[in-house]
């Protein structure tokens, strides 16, 4: 019903008034008595033999949403609701930001593809806990970035703010740096600032009483030399994972007439890229740490090749949005034949 009736008719409409208007919509429906218990018998797939544990979490499955969908946690509980086994909220910033002039979110139909240059629009940290505090039991990872106007040899500062206020309301953090659509912030991917800045969130995660999983996430543009980088870090500053890979700069092969929008490029475009560099971390690595694979999933086949590429869970966003809720249950039915 949904690609027949529903996105046809969404897909009319500005994408980012949609988004909102979707959201209002969820939050709307699952108000109405009966219906969160409607979704949840629609789209929940229930069976232990899905249940992944992860840097020392137990996810009831392993297809989660992925960060820049809710970004204020303001719908993770009605987003659970689809058969999503955990929400990344953010990315969050210390302080509210607008993000970049508006129009900045286009979708790209012929290649099943979005581009957006967003830049961390978000209410601000102070904001998320607020929201979060009305968890009712929903796995969630925090992903944090810097704010615009903070320079990066300040950024471990804002880093440092969002993962000290977010710690008690969040499962797992996820430090952005990969983003193309904030000034400058894909500079901290290189080796020496990054290793600093996981670090420096490492030592002060060692020094709770609870450490809590902390995952990089990365970009699809990294070169190998980079990404035997990223490796090295992982294993130097002892951080619980990767997540792989944010949106791409890259334009290549697209057929869609805005594609030469600036911003960055997620969706089916991006499908082969993010399993290669699954299968590069994980080979390289020997295995040696968790990865997230995220990134042109728009079927039960794409989610199962980043599986036995080497990722541990799977994350949806543009393939949420072109396929549908029925793209979550999907998955999880095809592990389950997979086991």
């Amino acid at each position: 019903m949904y690609k027949l009736l529903i996105r046809p008719l969404l897909f009319l409409f500005d994408p980012e008034n949609v988004h909102y208007f979707t959201f209002t919509s969820v939050r709307f429906l699952n108000k109405i008595p009966g219906v969160s218990f409607i979704f949840k018998s629609l789209y929940k797939v229930k069976d232990k033999r899905l249940e992944t544990e992860v840097f020392g979490l137990k996810f009831p499955n392993p297809v989660g949403l992925a960060a820049g969908f809710d970004k204020n946690a303001v719908l993770y509980n009605e987003l659970s609701n689809l058969g999503f086994g955990f929400i990344e909220i953010g990315t969050v910033t210390p302080k509210p930001q607008d993000g970049n002039p508006k129009k900045r979110l286009f979708r790209l139909k012929e290649d099943a593809a979005i581009i957006n240059r967003m830049g961390f629009n978000n209410a601000g940290v102070d904001q998320a806990i607020l929201k979060l505090k009305k968890n009712k039991n929903v796995l969630i990872g925090g992903n944090i970035g810097k704010n615009k106007i903070t320079p990066n040899e300040n950024a471990v500062d804002d880093y440092i703010i969002c993962f000290e206020k977010l710690y008690d309301f969040v499962d797992y953090f996820v430090v952005n740096v990969s983003s193309p659509n904030t000034p400058n912030l894909r500079e901290l991917q290189e080796k020496e600032p990054l290793t600093k800045l996981l670090q420096v969130l490492q030592d002060l995660n060692s020094s709770k009483q609870k450490p809590k999983p902390i995952l990089l996430k990365i970009a699809p543009d990294l070169t190998n030399e980079q990404l035997l980088d990223i490796i090295d870090i992982v294993n130097e500053t002892k951080i619980a994972g990767v997540i792989a890979t944010n949106t791409t700069i890259s334009r290549e092969g697209l057929q869609s007439d805005n594609k030469s929008e600036t911003g960055g490029l997620s969706g089916k475009p991006l499908t082969n890229r993010s399993t290669e560099v699954i299968r590069f971390l994980s080979e390289k690595s020997n295995k040696s740490f968790p990865i997230i694979g995220v990134g042109g999933i728009h079927s039960a086949q794409d989610a199962l090749d980043k599986l036995n590429a080497g990722a541990s869970l799977i994350q949806l966003y543009t393939g949420f949005i072109y396929e549908g809720p029925q793209l979550v249950k999907e998955i999880n039915r095809a592990i389950l034949k997979n086991r």
